[in-house]
């Protein structure tokens, strides 16, 4: 439980803030049918009921989008209908117009607000003294949703530069390790759930450290661009590039057999024959491929492509090495290889 809190950052807003308005909202419910306002009270209880259920929802299915627009609209509303009923109600709305913005997306909050404040205007119900009183109302709840709307975009600003950080390789473009970690974990998942063929090829250019020694490492970053490019154009959409680490670099590919598993690793050694080079000369990658087995974990299937790759690199570098037709189960890792 605590593992996901820390890593899923919208579910851990949701229980939050849910917490907060379950132990905030219970005791004014209480409260409400100890004095005989049973209006009020209903409203209380059924925003506790529905508040209680966008949590159970998106610990469930993990469907923060949809749990967090729920609940903002419910918070807001809620104390909408809450001020309704009795004017002190309307004094919940404003920290309501702030919290849909830790709940949802700031366009998506801004709906929300604006249906609360024009809901609280148009049901007023006698809850506004005067015309001025409910106009300055609506002045103060806009400028609360305003400032509240600049802290939030620039935050989920900021947030999306931080998960490209974290996520991307500055040099190539593609995603990194940690992604390739979350990328293999989710093959695993759709692999279990649909029984949709997944396949890992695990790329190493030979020779690289020579490049670099001979060339300089602004030609070896270059020769890694263009290794990227070269495959990104031949890859479908639903594929994915990682860069491992240094001149090693993983593709999963999903919904792929083992005749065309062996096209695409083929095709994508033609490819780098013909056109990847340093200067005049050619490089060459070497190939370990890996299908996922039924139930087997994610390191398991990494480990089976990194054998197959040091089976290849073992065996003249320039080569396609299948795992499943080595037993490679103790091969040392490729990151021990001398290139």
């Amino acid at each position: 439980m605590l593992s996901r809190l820390k890593t899923d950052f919208q579910l851990s807003i949701i229980t939050l803030l849910g917490a907060c308005a379950l132990l905030g909202v219970t005791p004014f419910a209480a409260l409400r049918f100890m004095q005989g306002n049973l209006v009020t009270g209903i409203v209380d209880v059924l925003i506790l009921g529905c508040i209680a259920s966008g949590m159970v929802y998106a610990w469930i299915t993990g469907d923060t989008r949809r749990s967090g627009f729920v609940l903002a609209l419910v918070v807001c509303c809620g104390a909408v209908a809450a001020g309704v009923a009795g004017k002190a109600g309307f004094f919940w709305l404003y920290p309501c117009l702030m919290v849909s913005f830790f709940l949802v997306s700031p366009r998506g909050a801004v709906f929300v607000n604006l249906v609360a404040i024009a809901s609280a205007m148009t049901m007023q119900n006698g809850a506004f003294q005067s015309s001025v009183h409910m106009w300055s109302f609506f002045s103060t709840t806009v400028m609360t949703s305003v400032c509240a709307y600049v802290f939030a975009f620039r935050n989920e600003r900021h947030r999306a530069s931080l998960q490209l950080l974290a996520s991307v390789d500055p040099l190539t473009g593609v995603k990194n390790r940690r992604s390739m970690d979350e990328g293999l974990r989710s093959a695993l998942m759709d692999a279990r759930r649909t029984g949709r063929f997944y396949a890992v090829i695990m790329m190493d250019i030979d020779h690289f450290k020579k490049i670099n020694d001979e060339h300089g490492h602004g030609i070896g970053d270059q020769v890694l661009l263009s290794l990227v490019s070269l495959i990104q154009q031949r890859i479908r959409k639903t594929d994915q590039l990682f860069r491992f680490g240094g001149e090693e670099f993983v593709l999963i590919l999903s919904g792929v057999d083992c005749n065309g598993l062996k096209l695409i690793a083929n095709d994508l050694q033609a490819l780098v024959r013909q056109q990847l080079r340093c200067g005049e000369n050619a490089v060459t990658v070497s190939f370990g491929v890996a299908r996922l087995h039924p139930d087997e974990t994610a390191e398991g299937w990494l480990k089976r492509a990194d054998a197959a790759l040091y089976e290849a690199k073992d065996s003249g570098r320039d080569q396609i090495v299948f795992a499943e037709n080595i037993s490679g189960a103790d091969a040392p890792p490729s990151s021990m290889l001398v290139d």
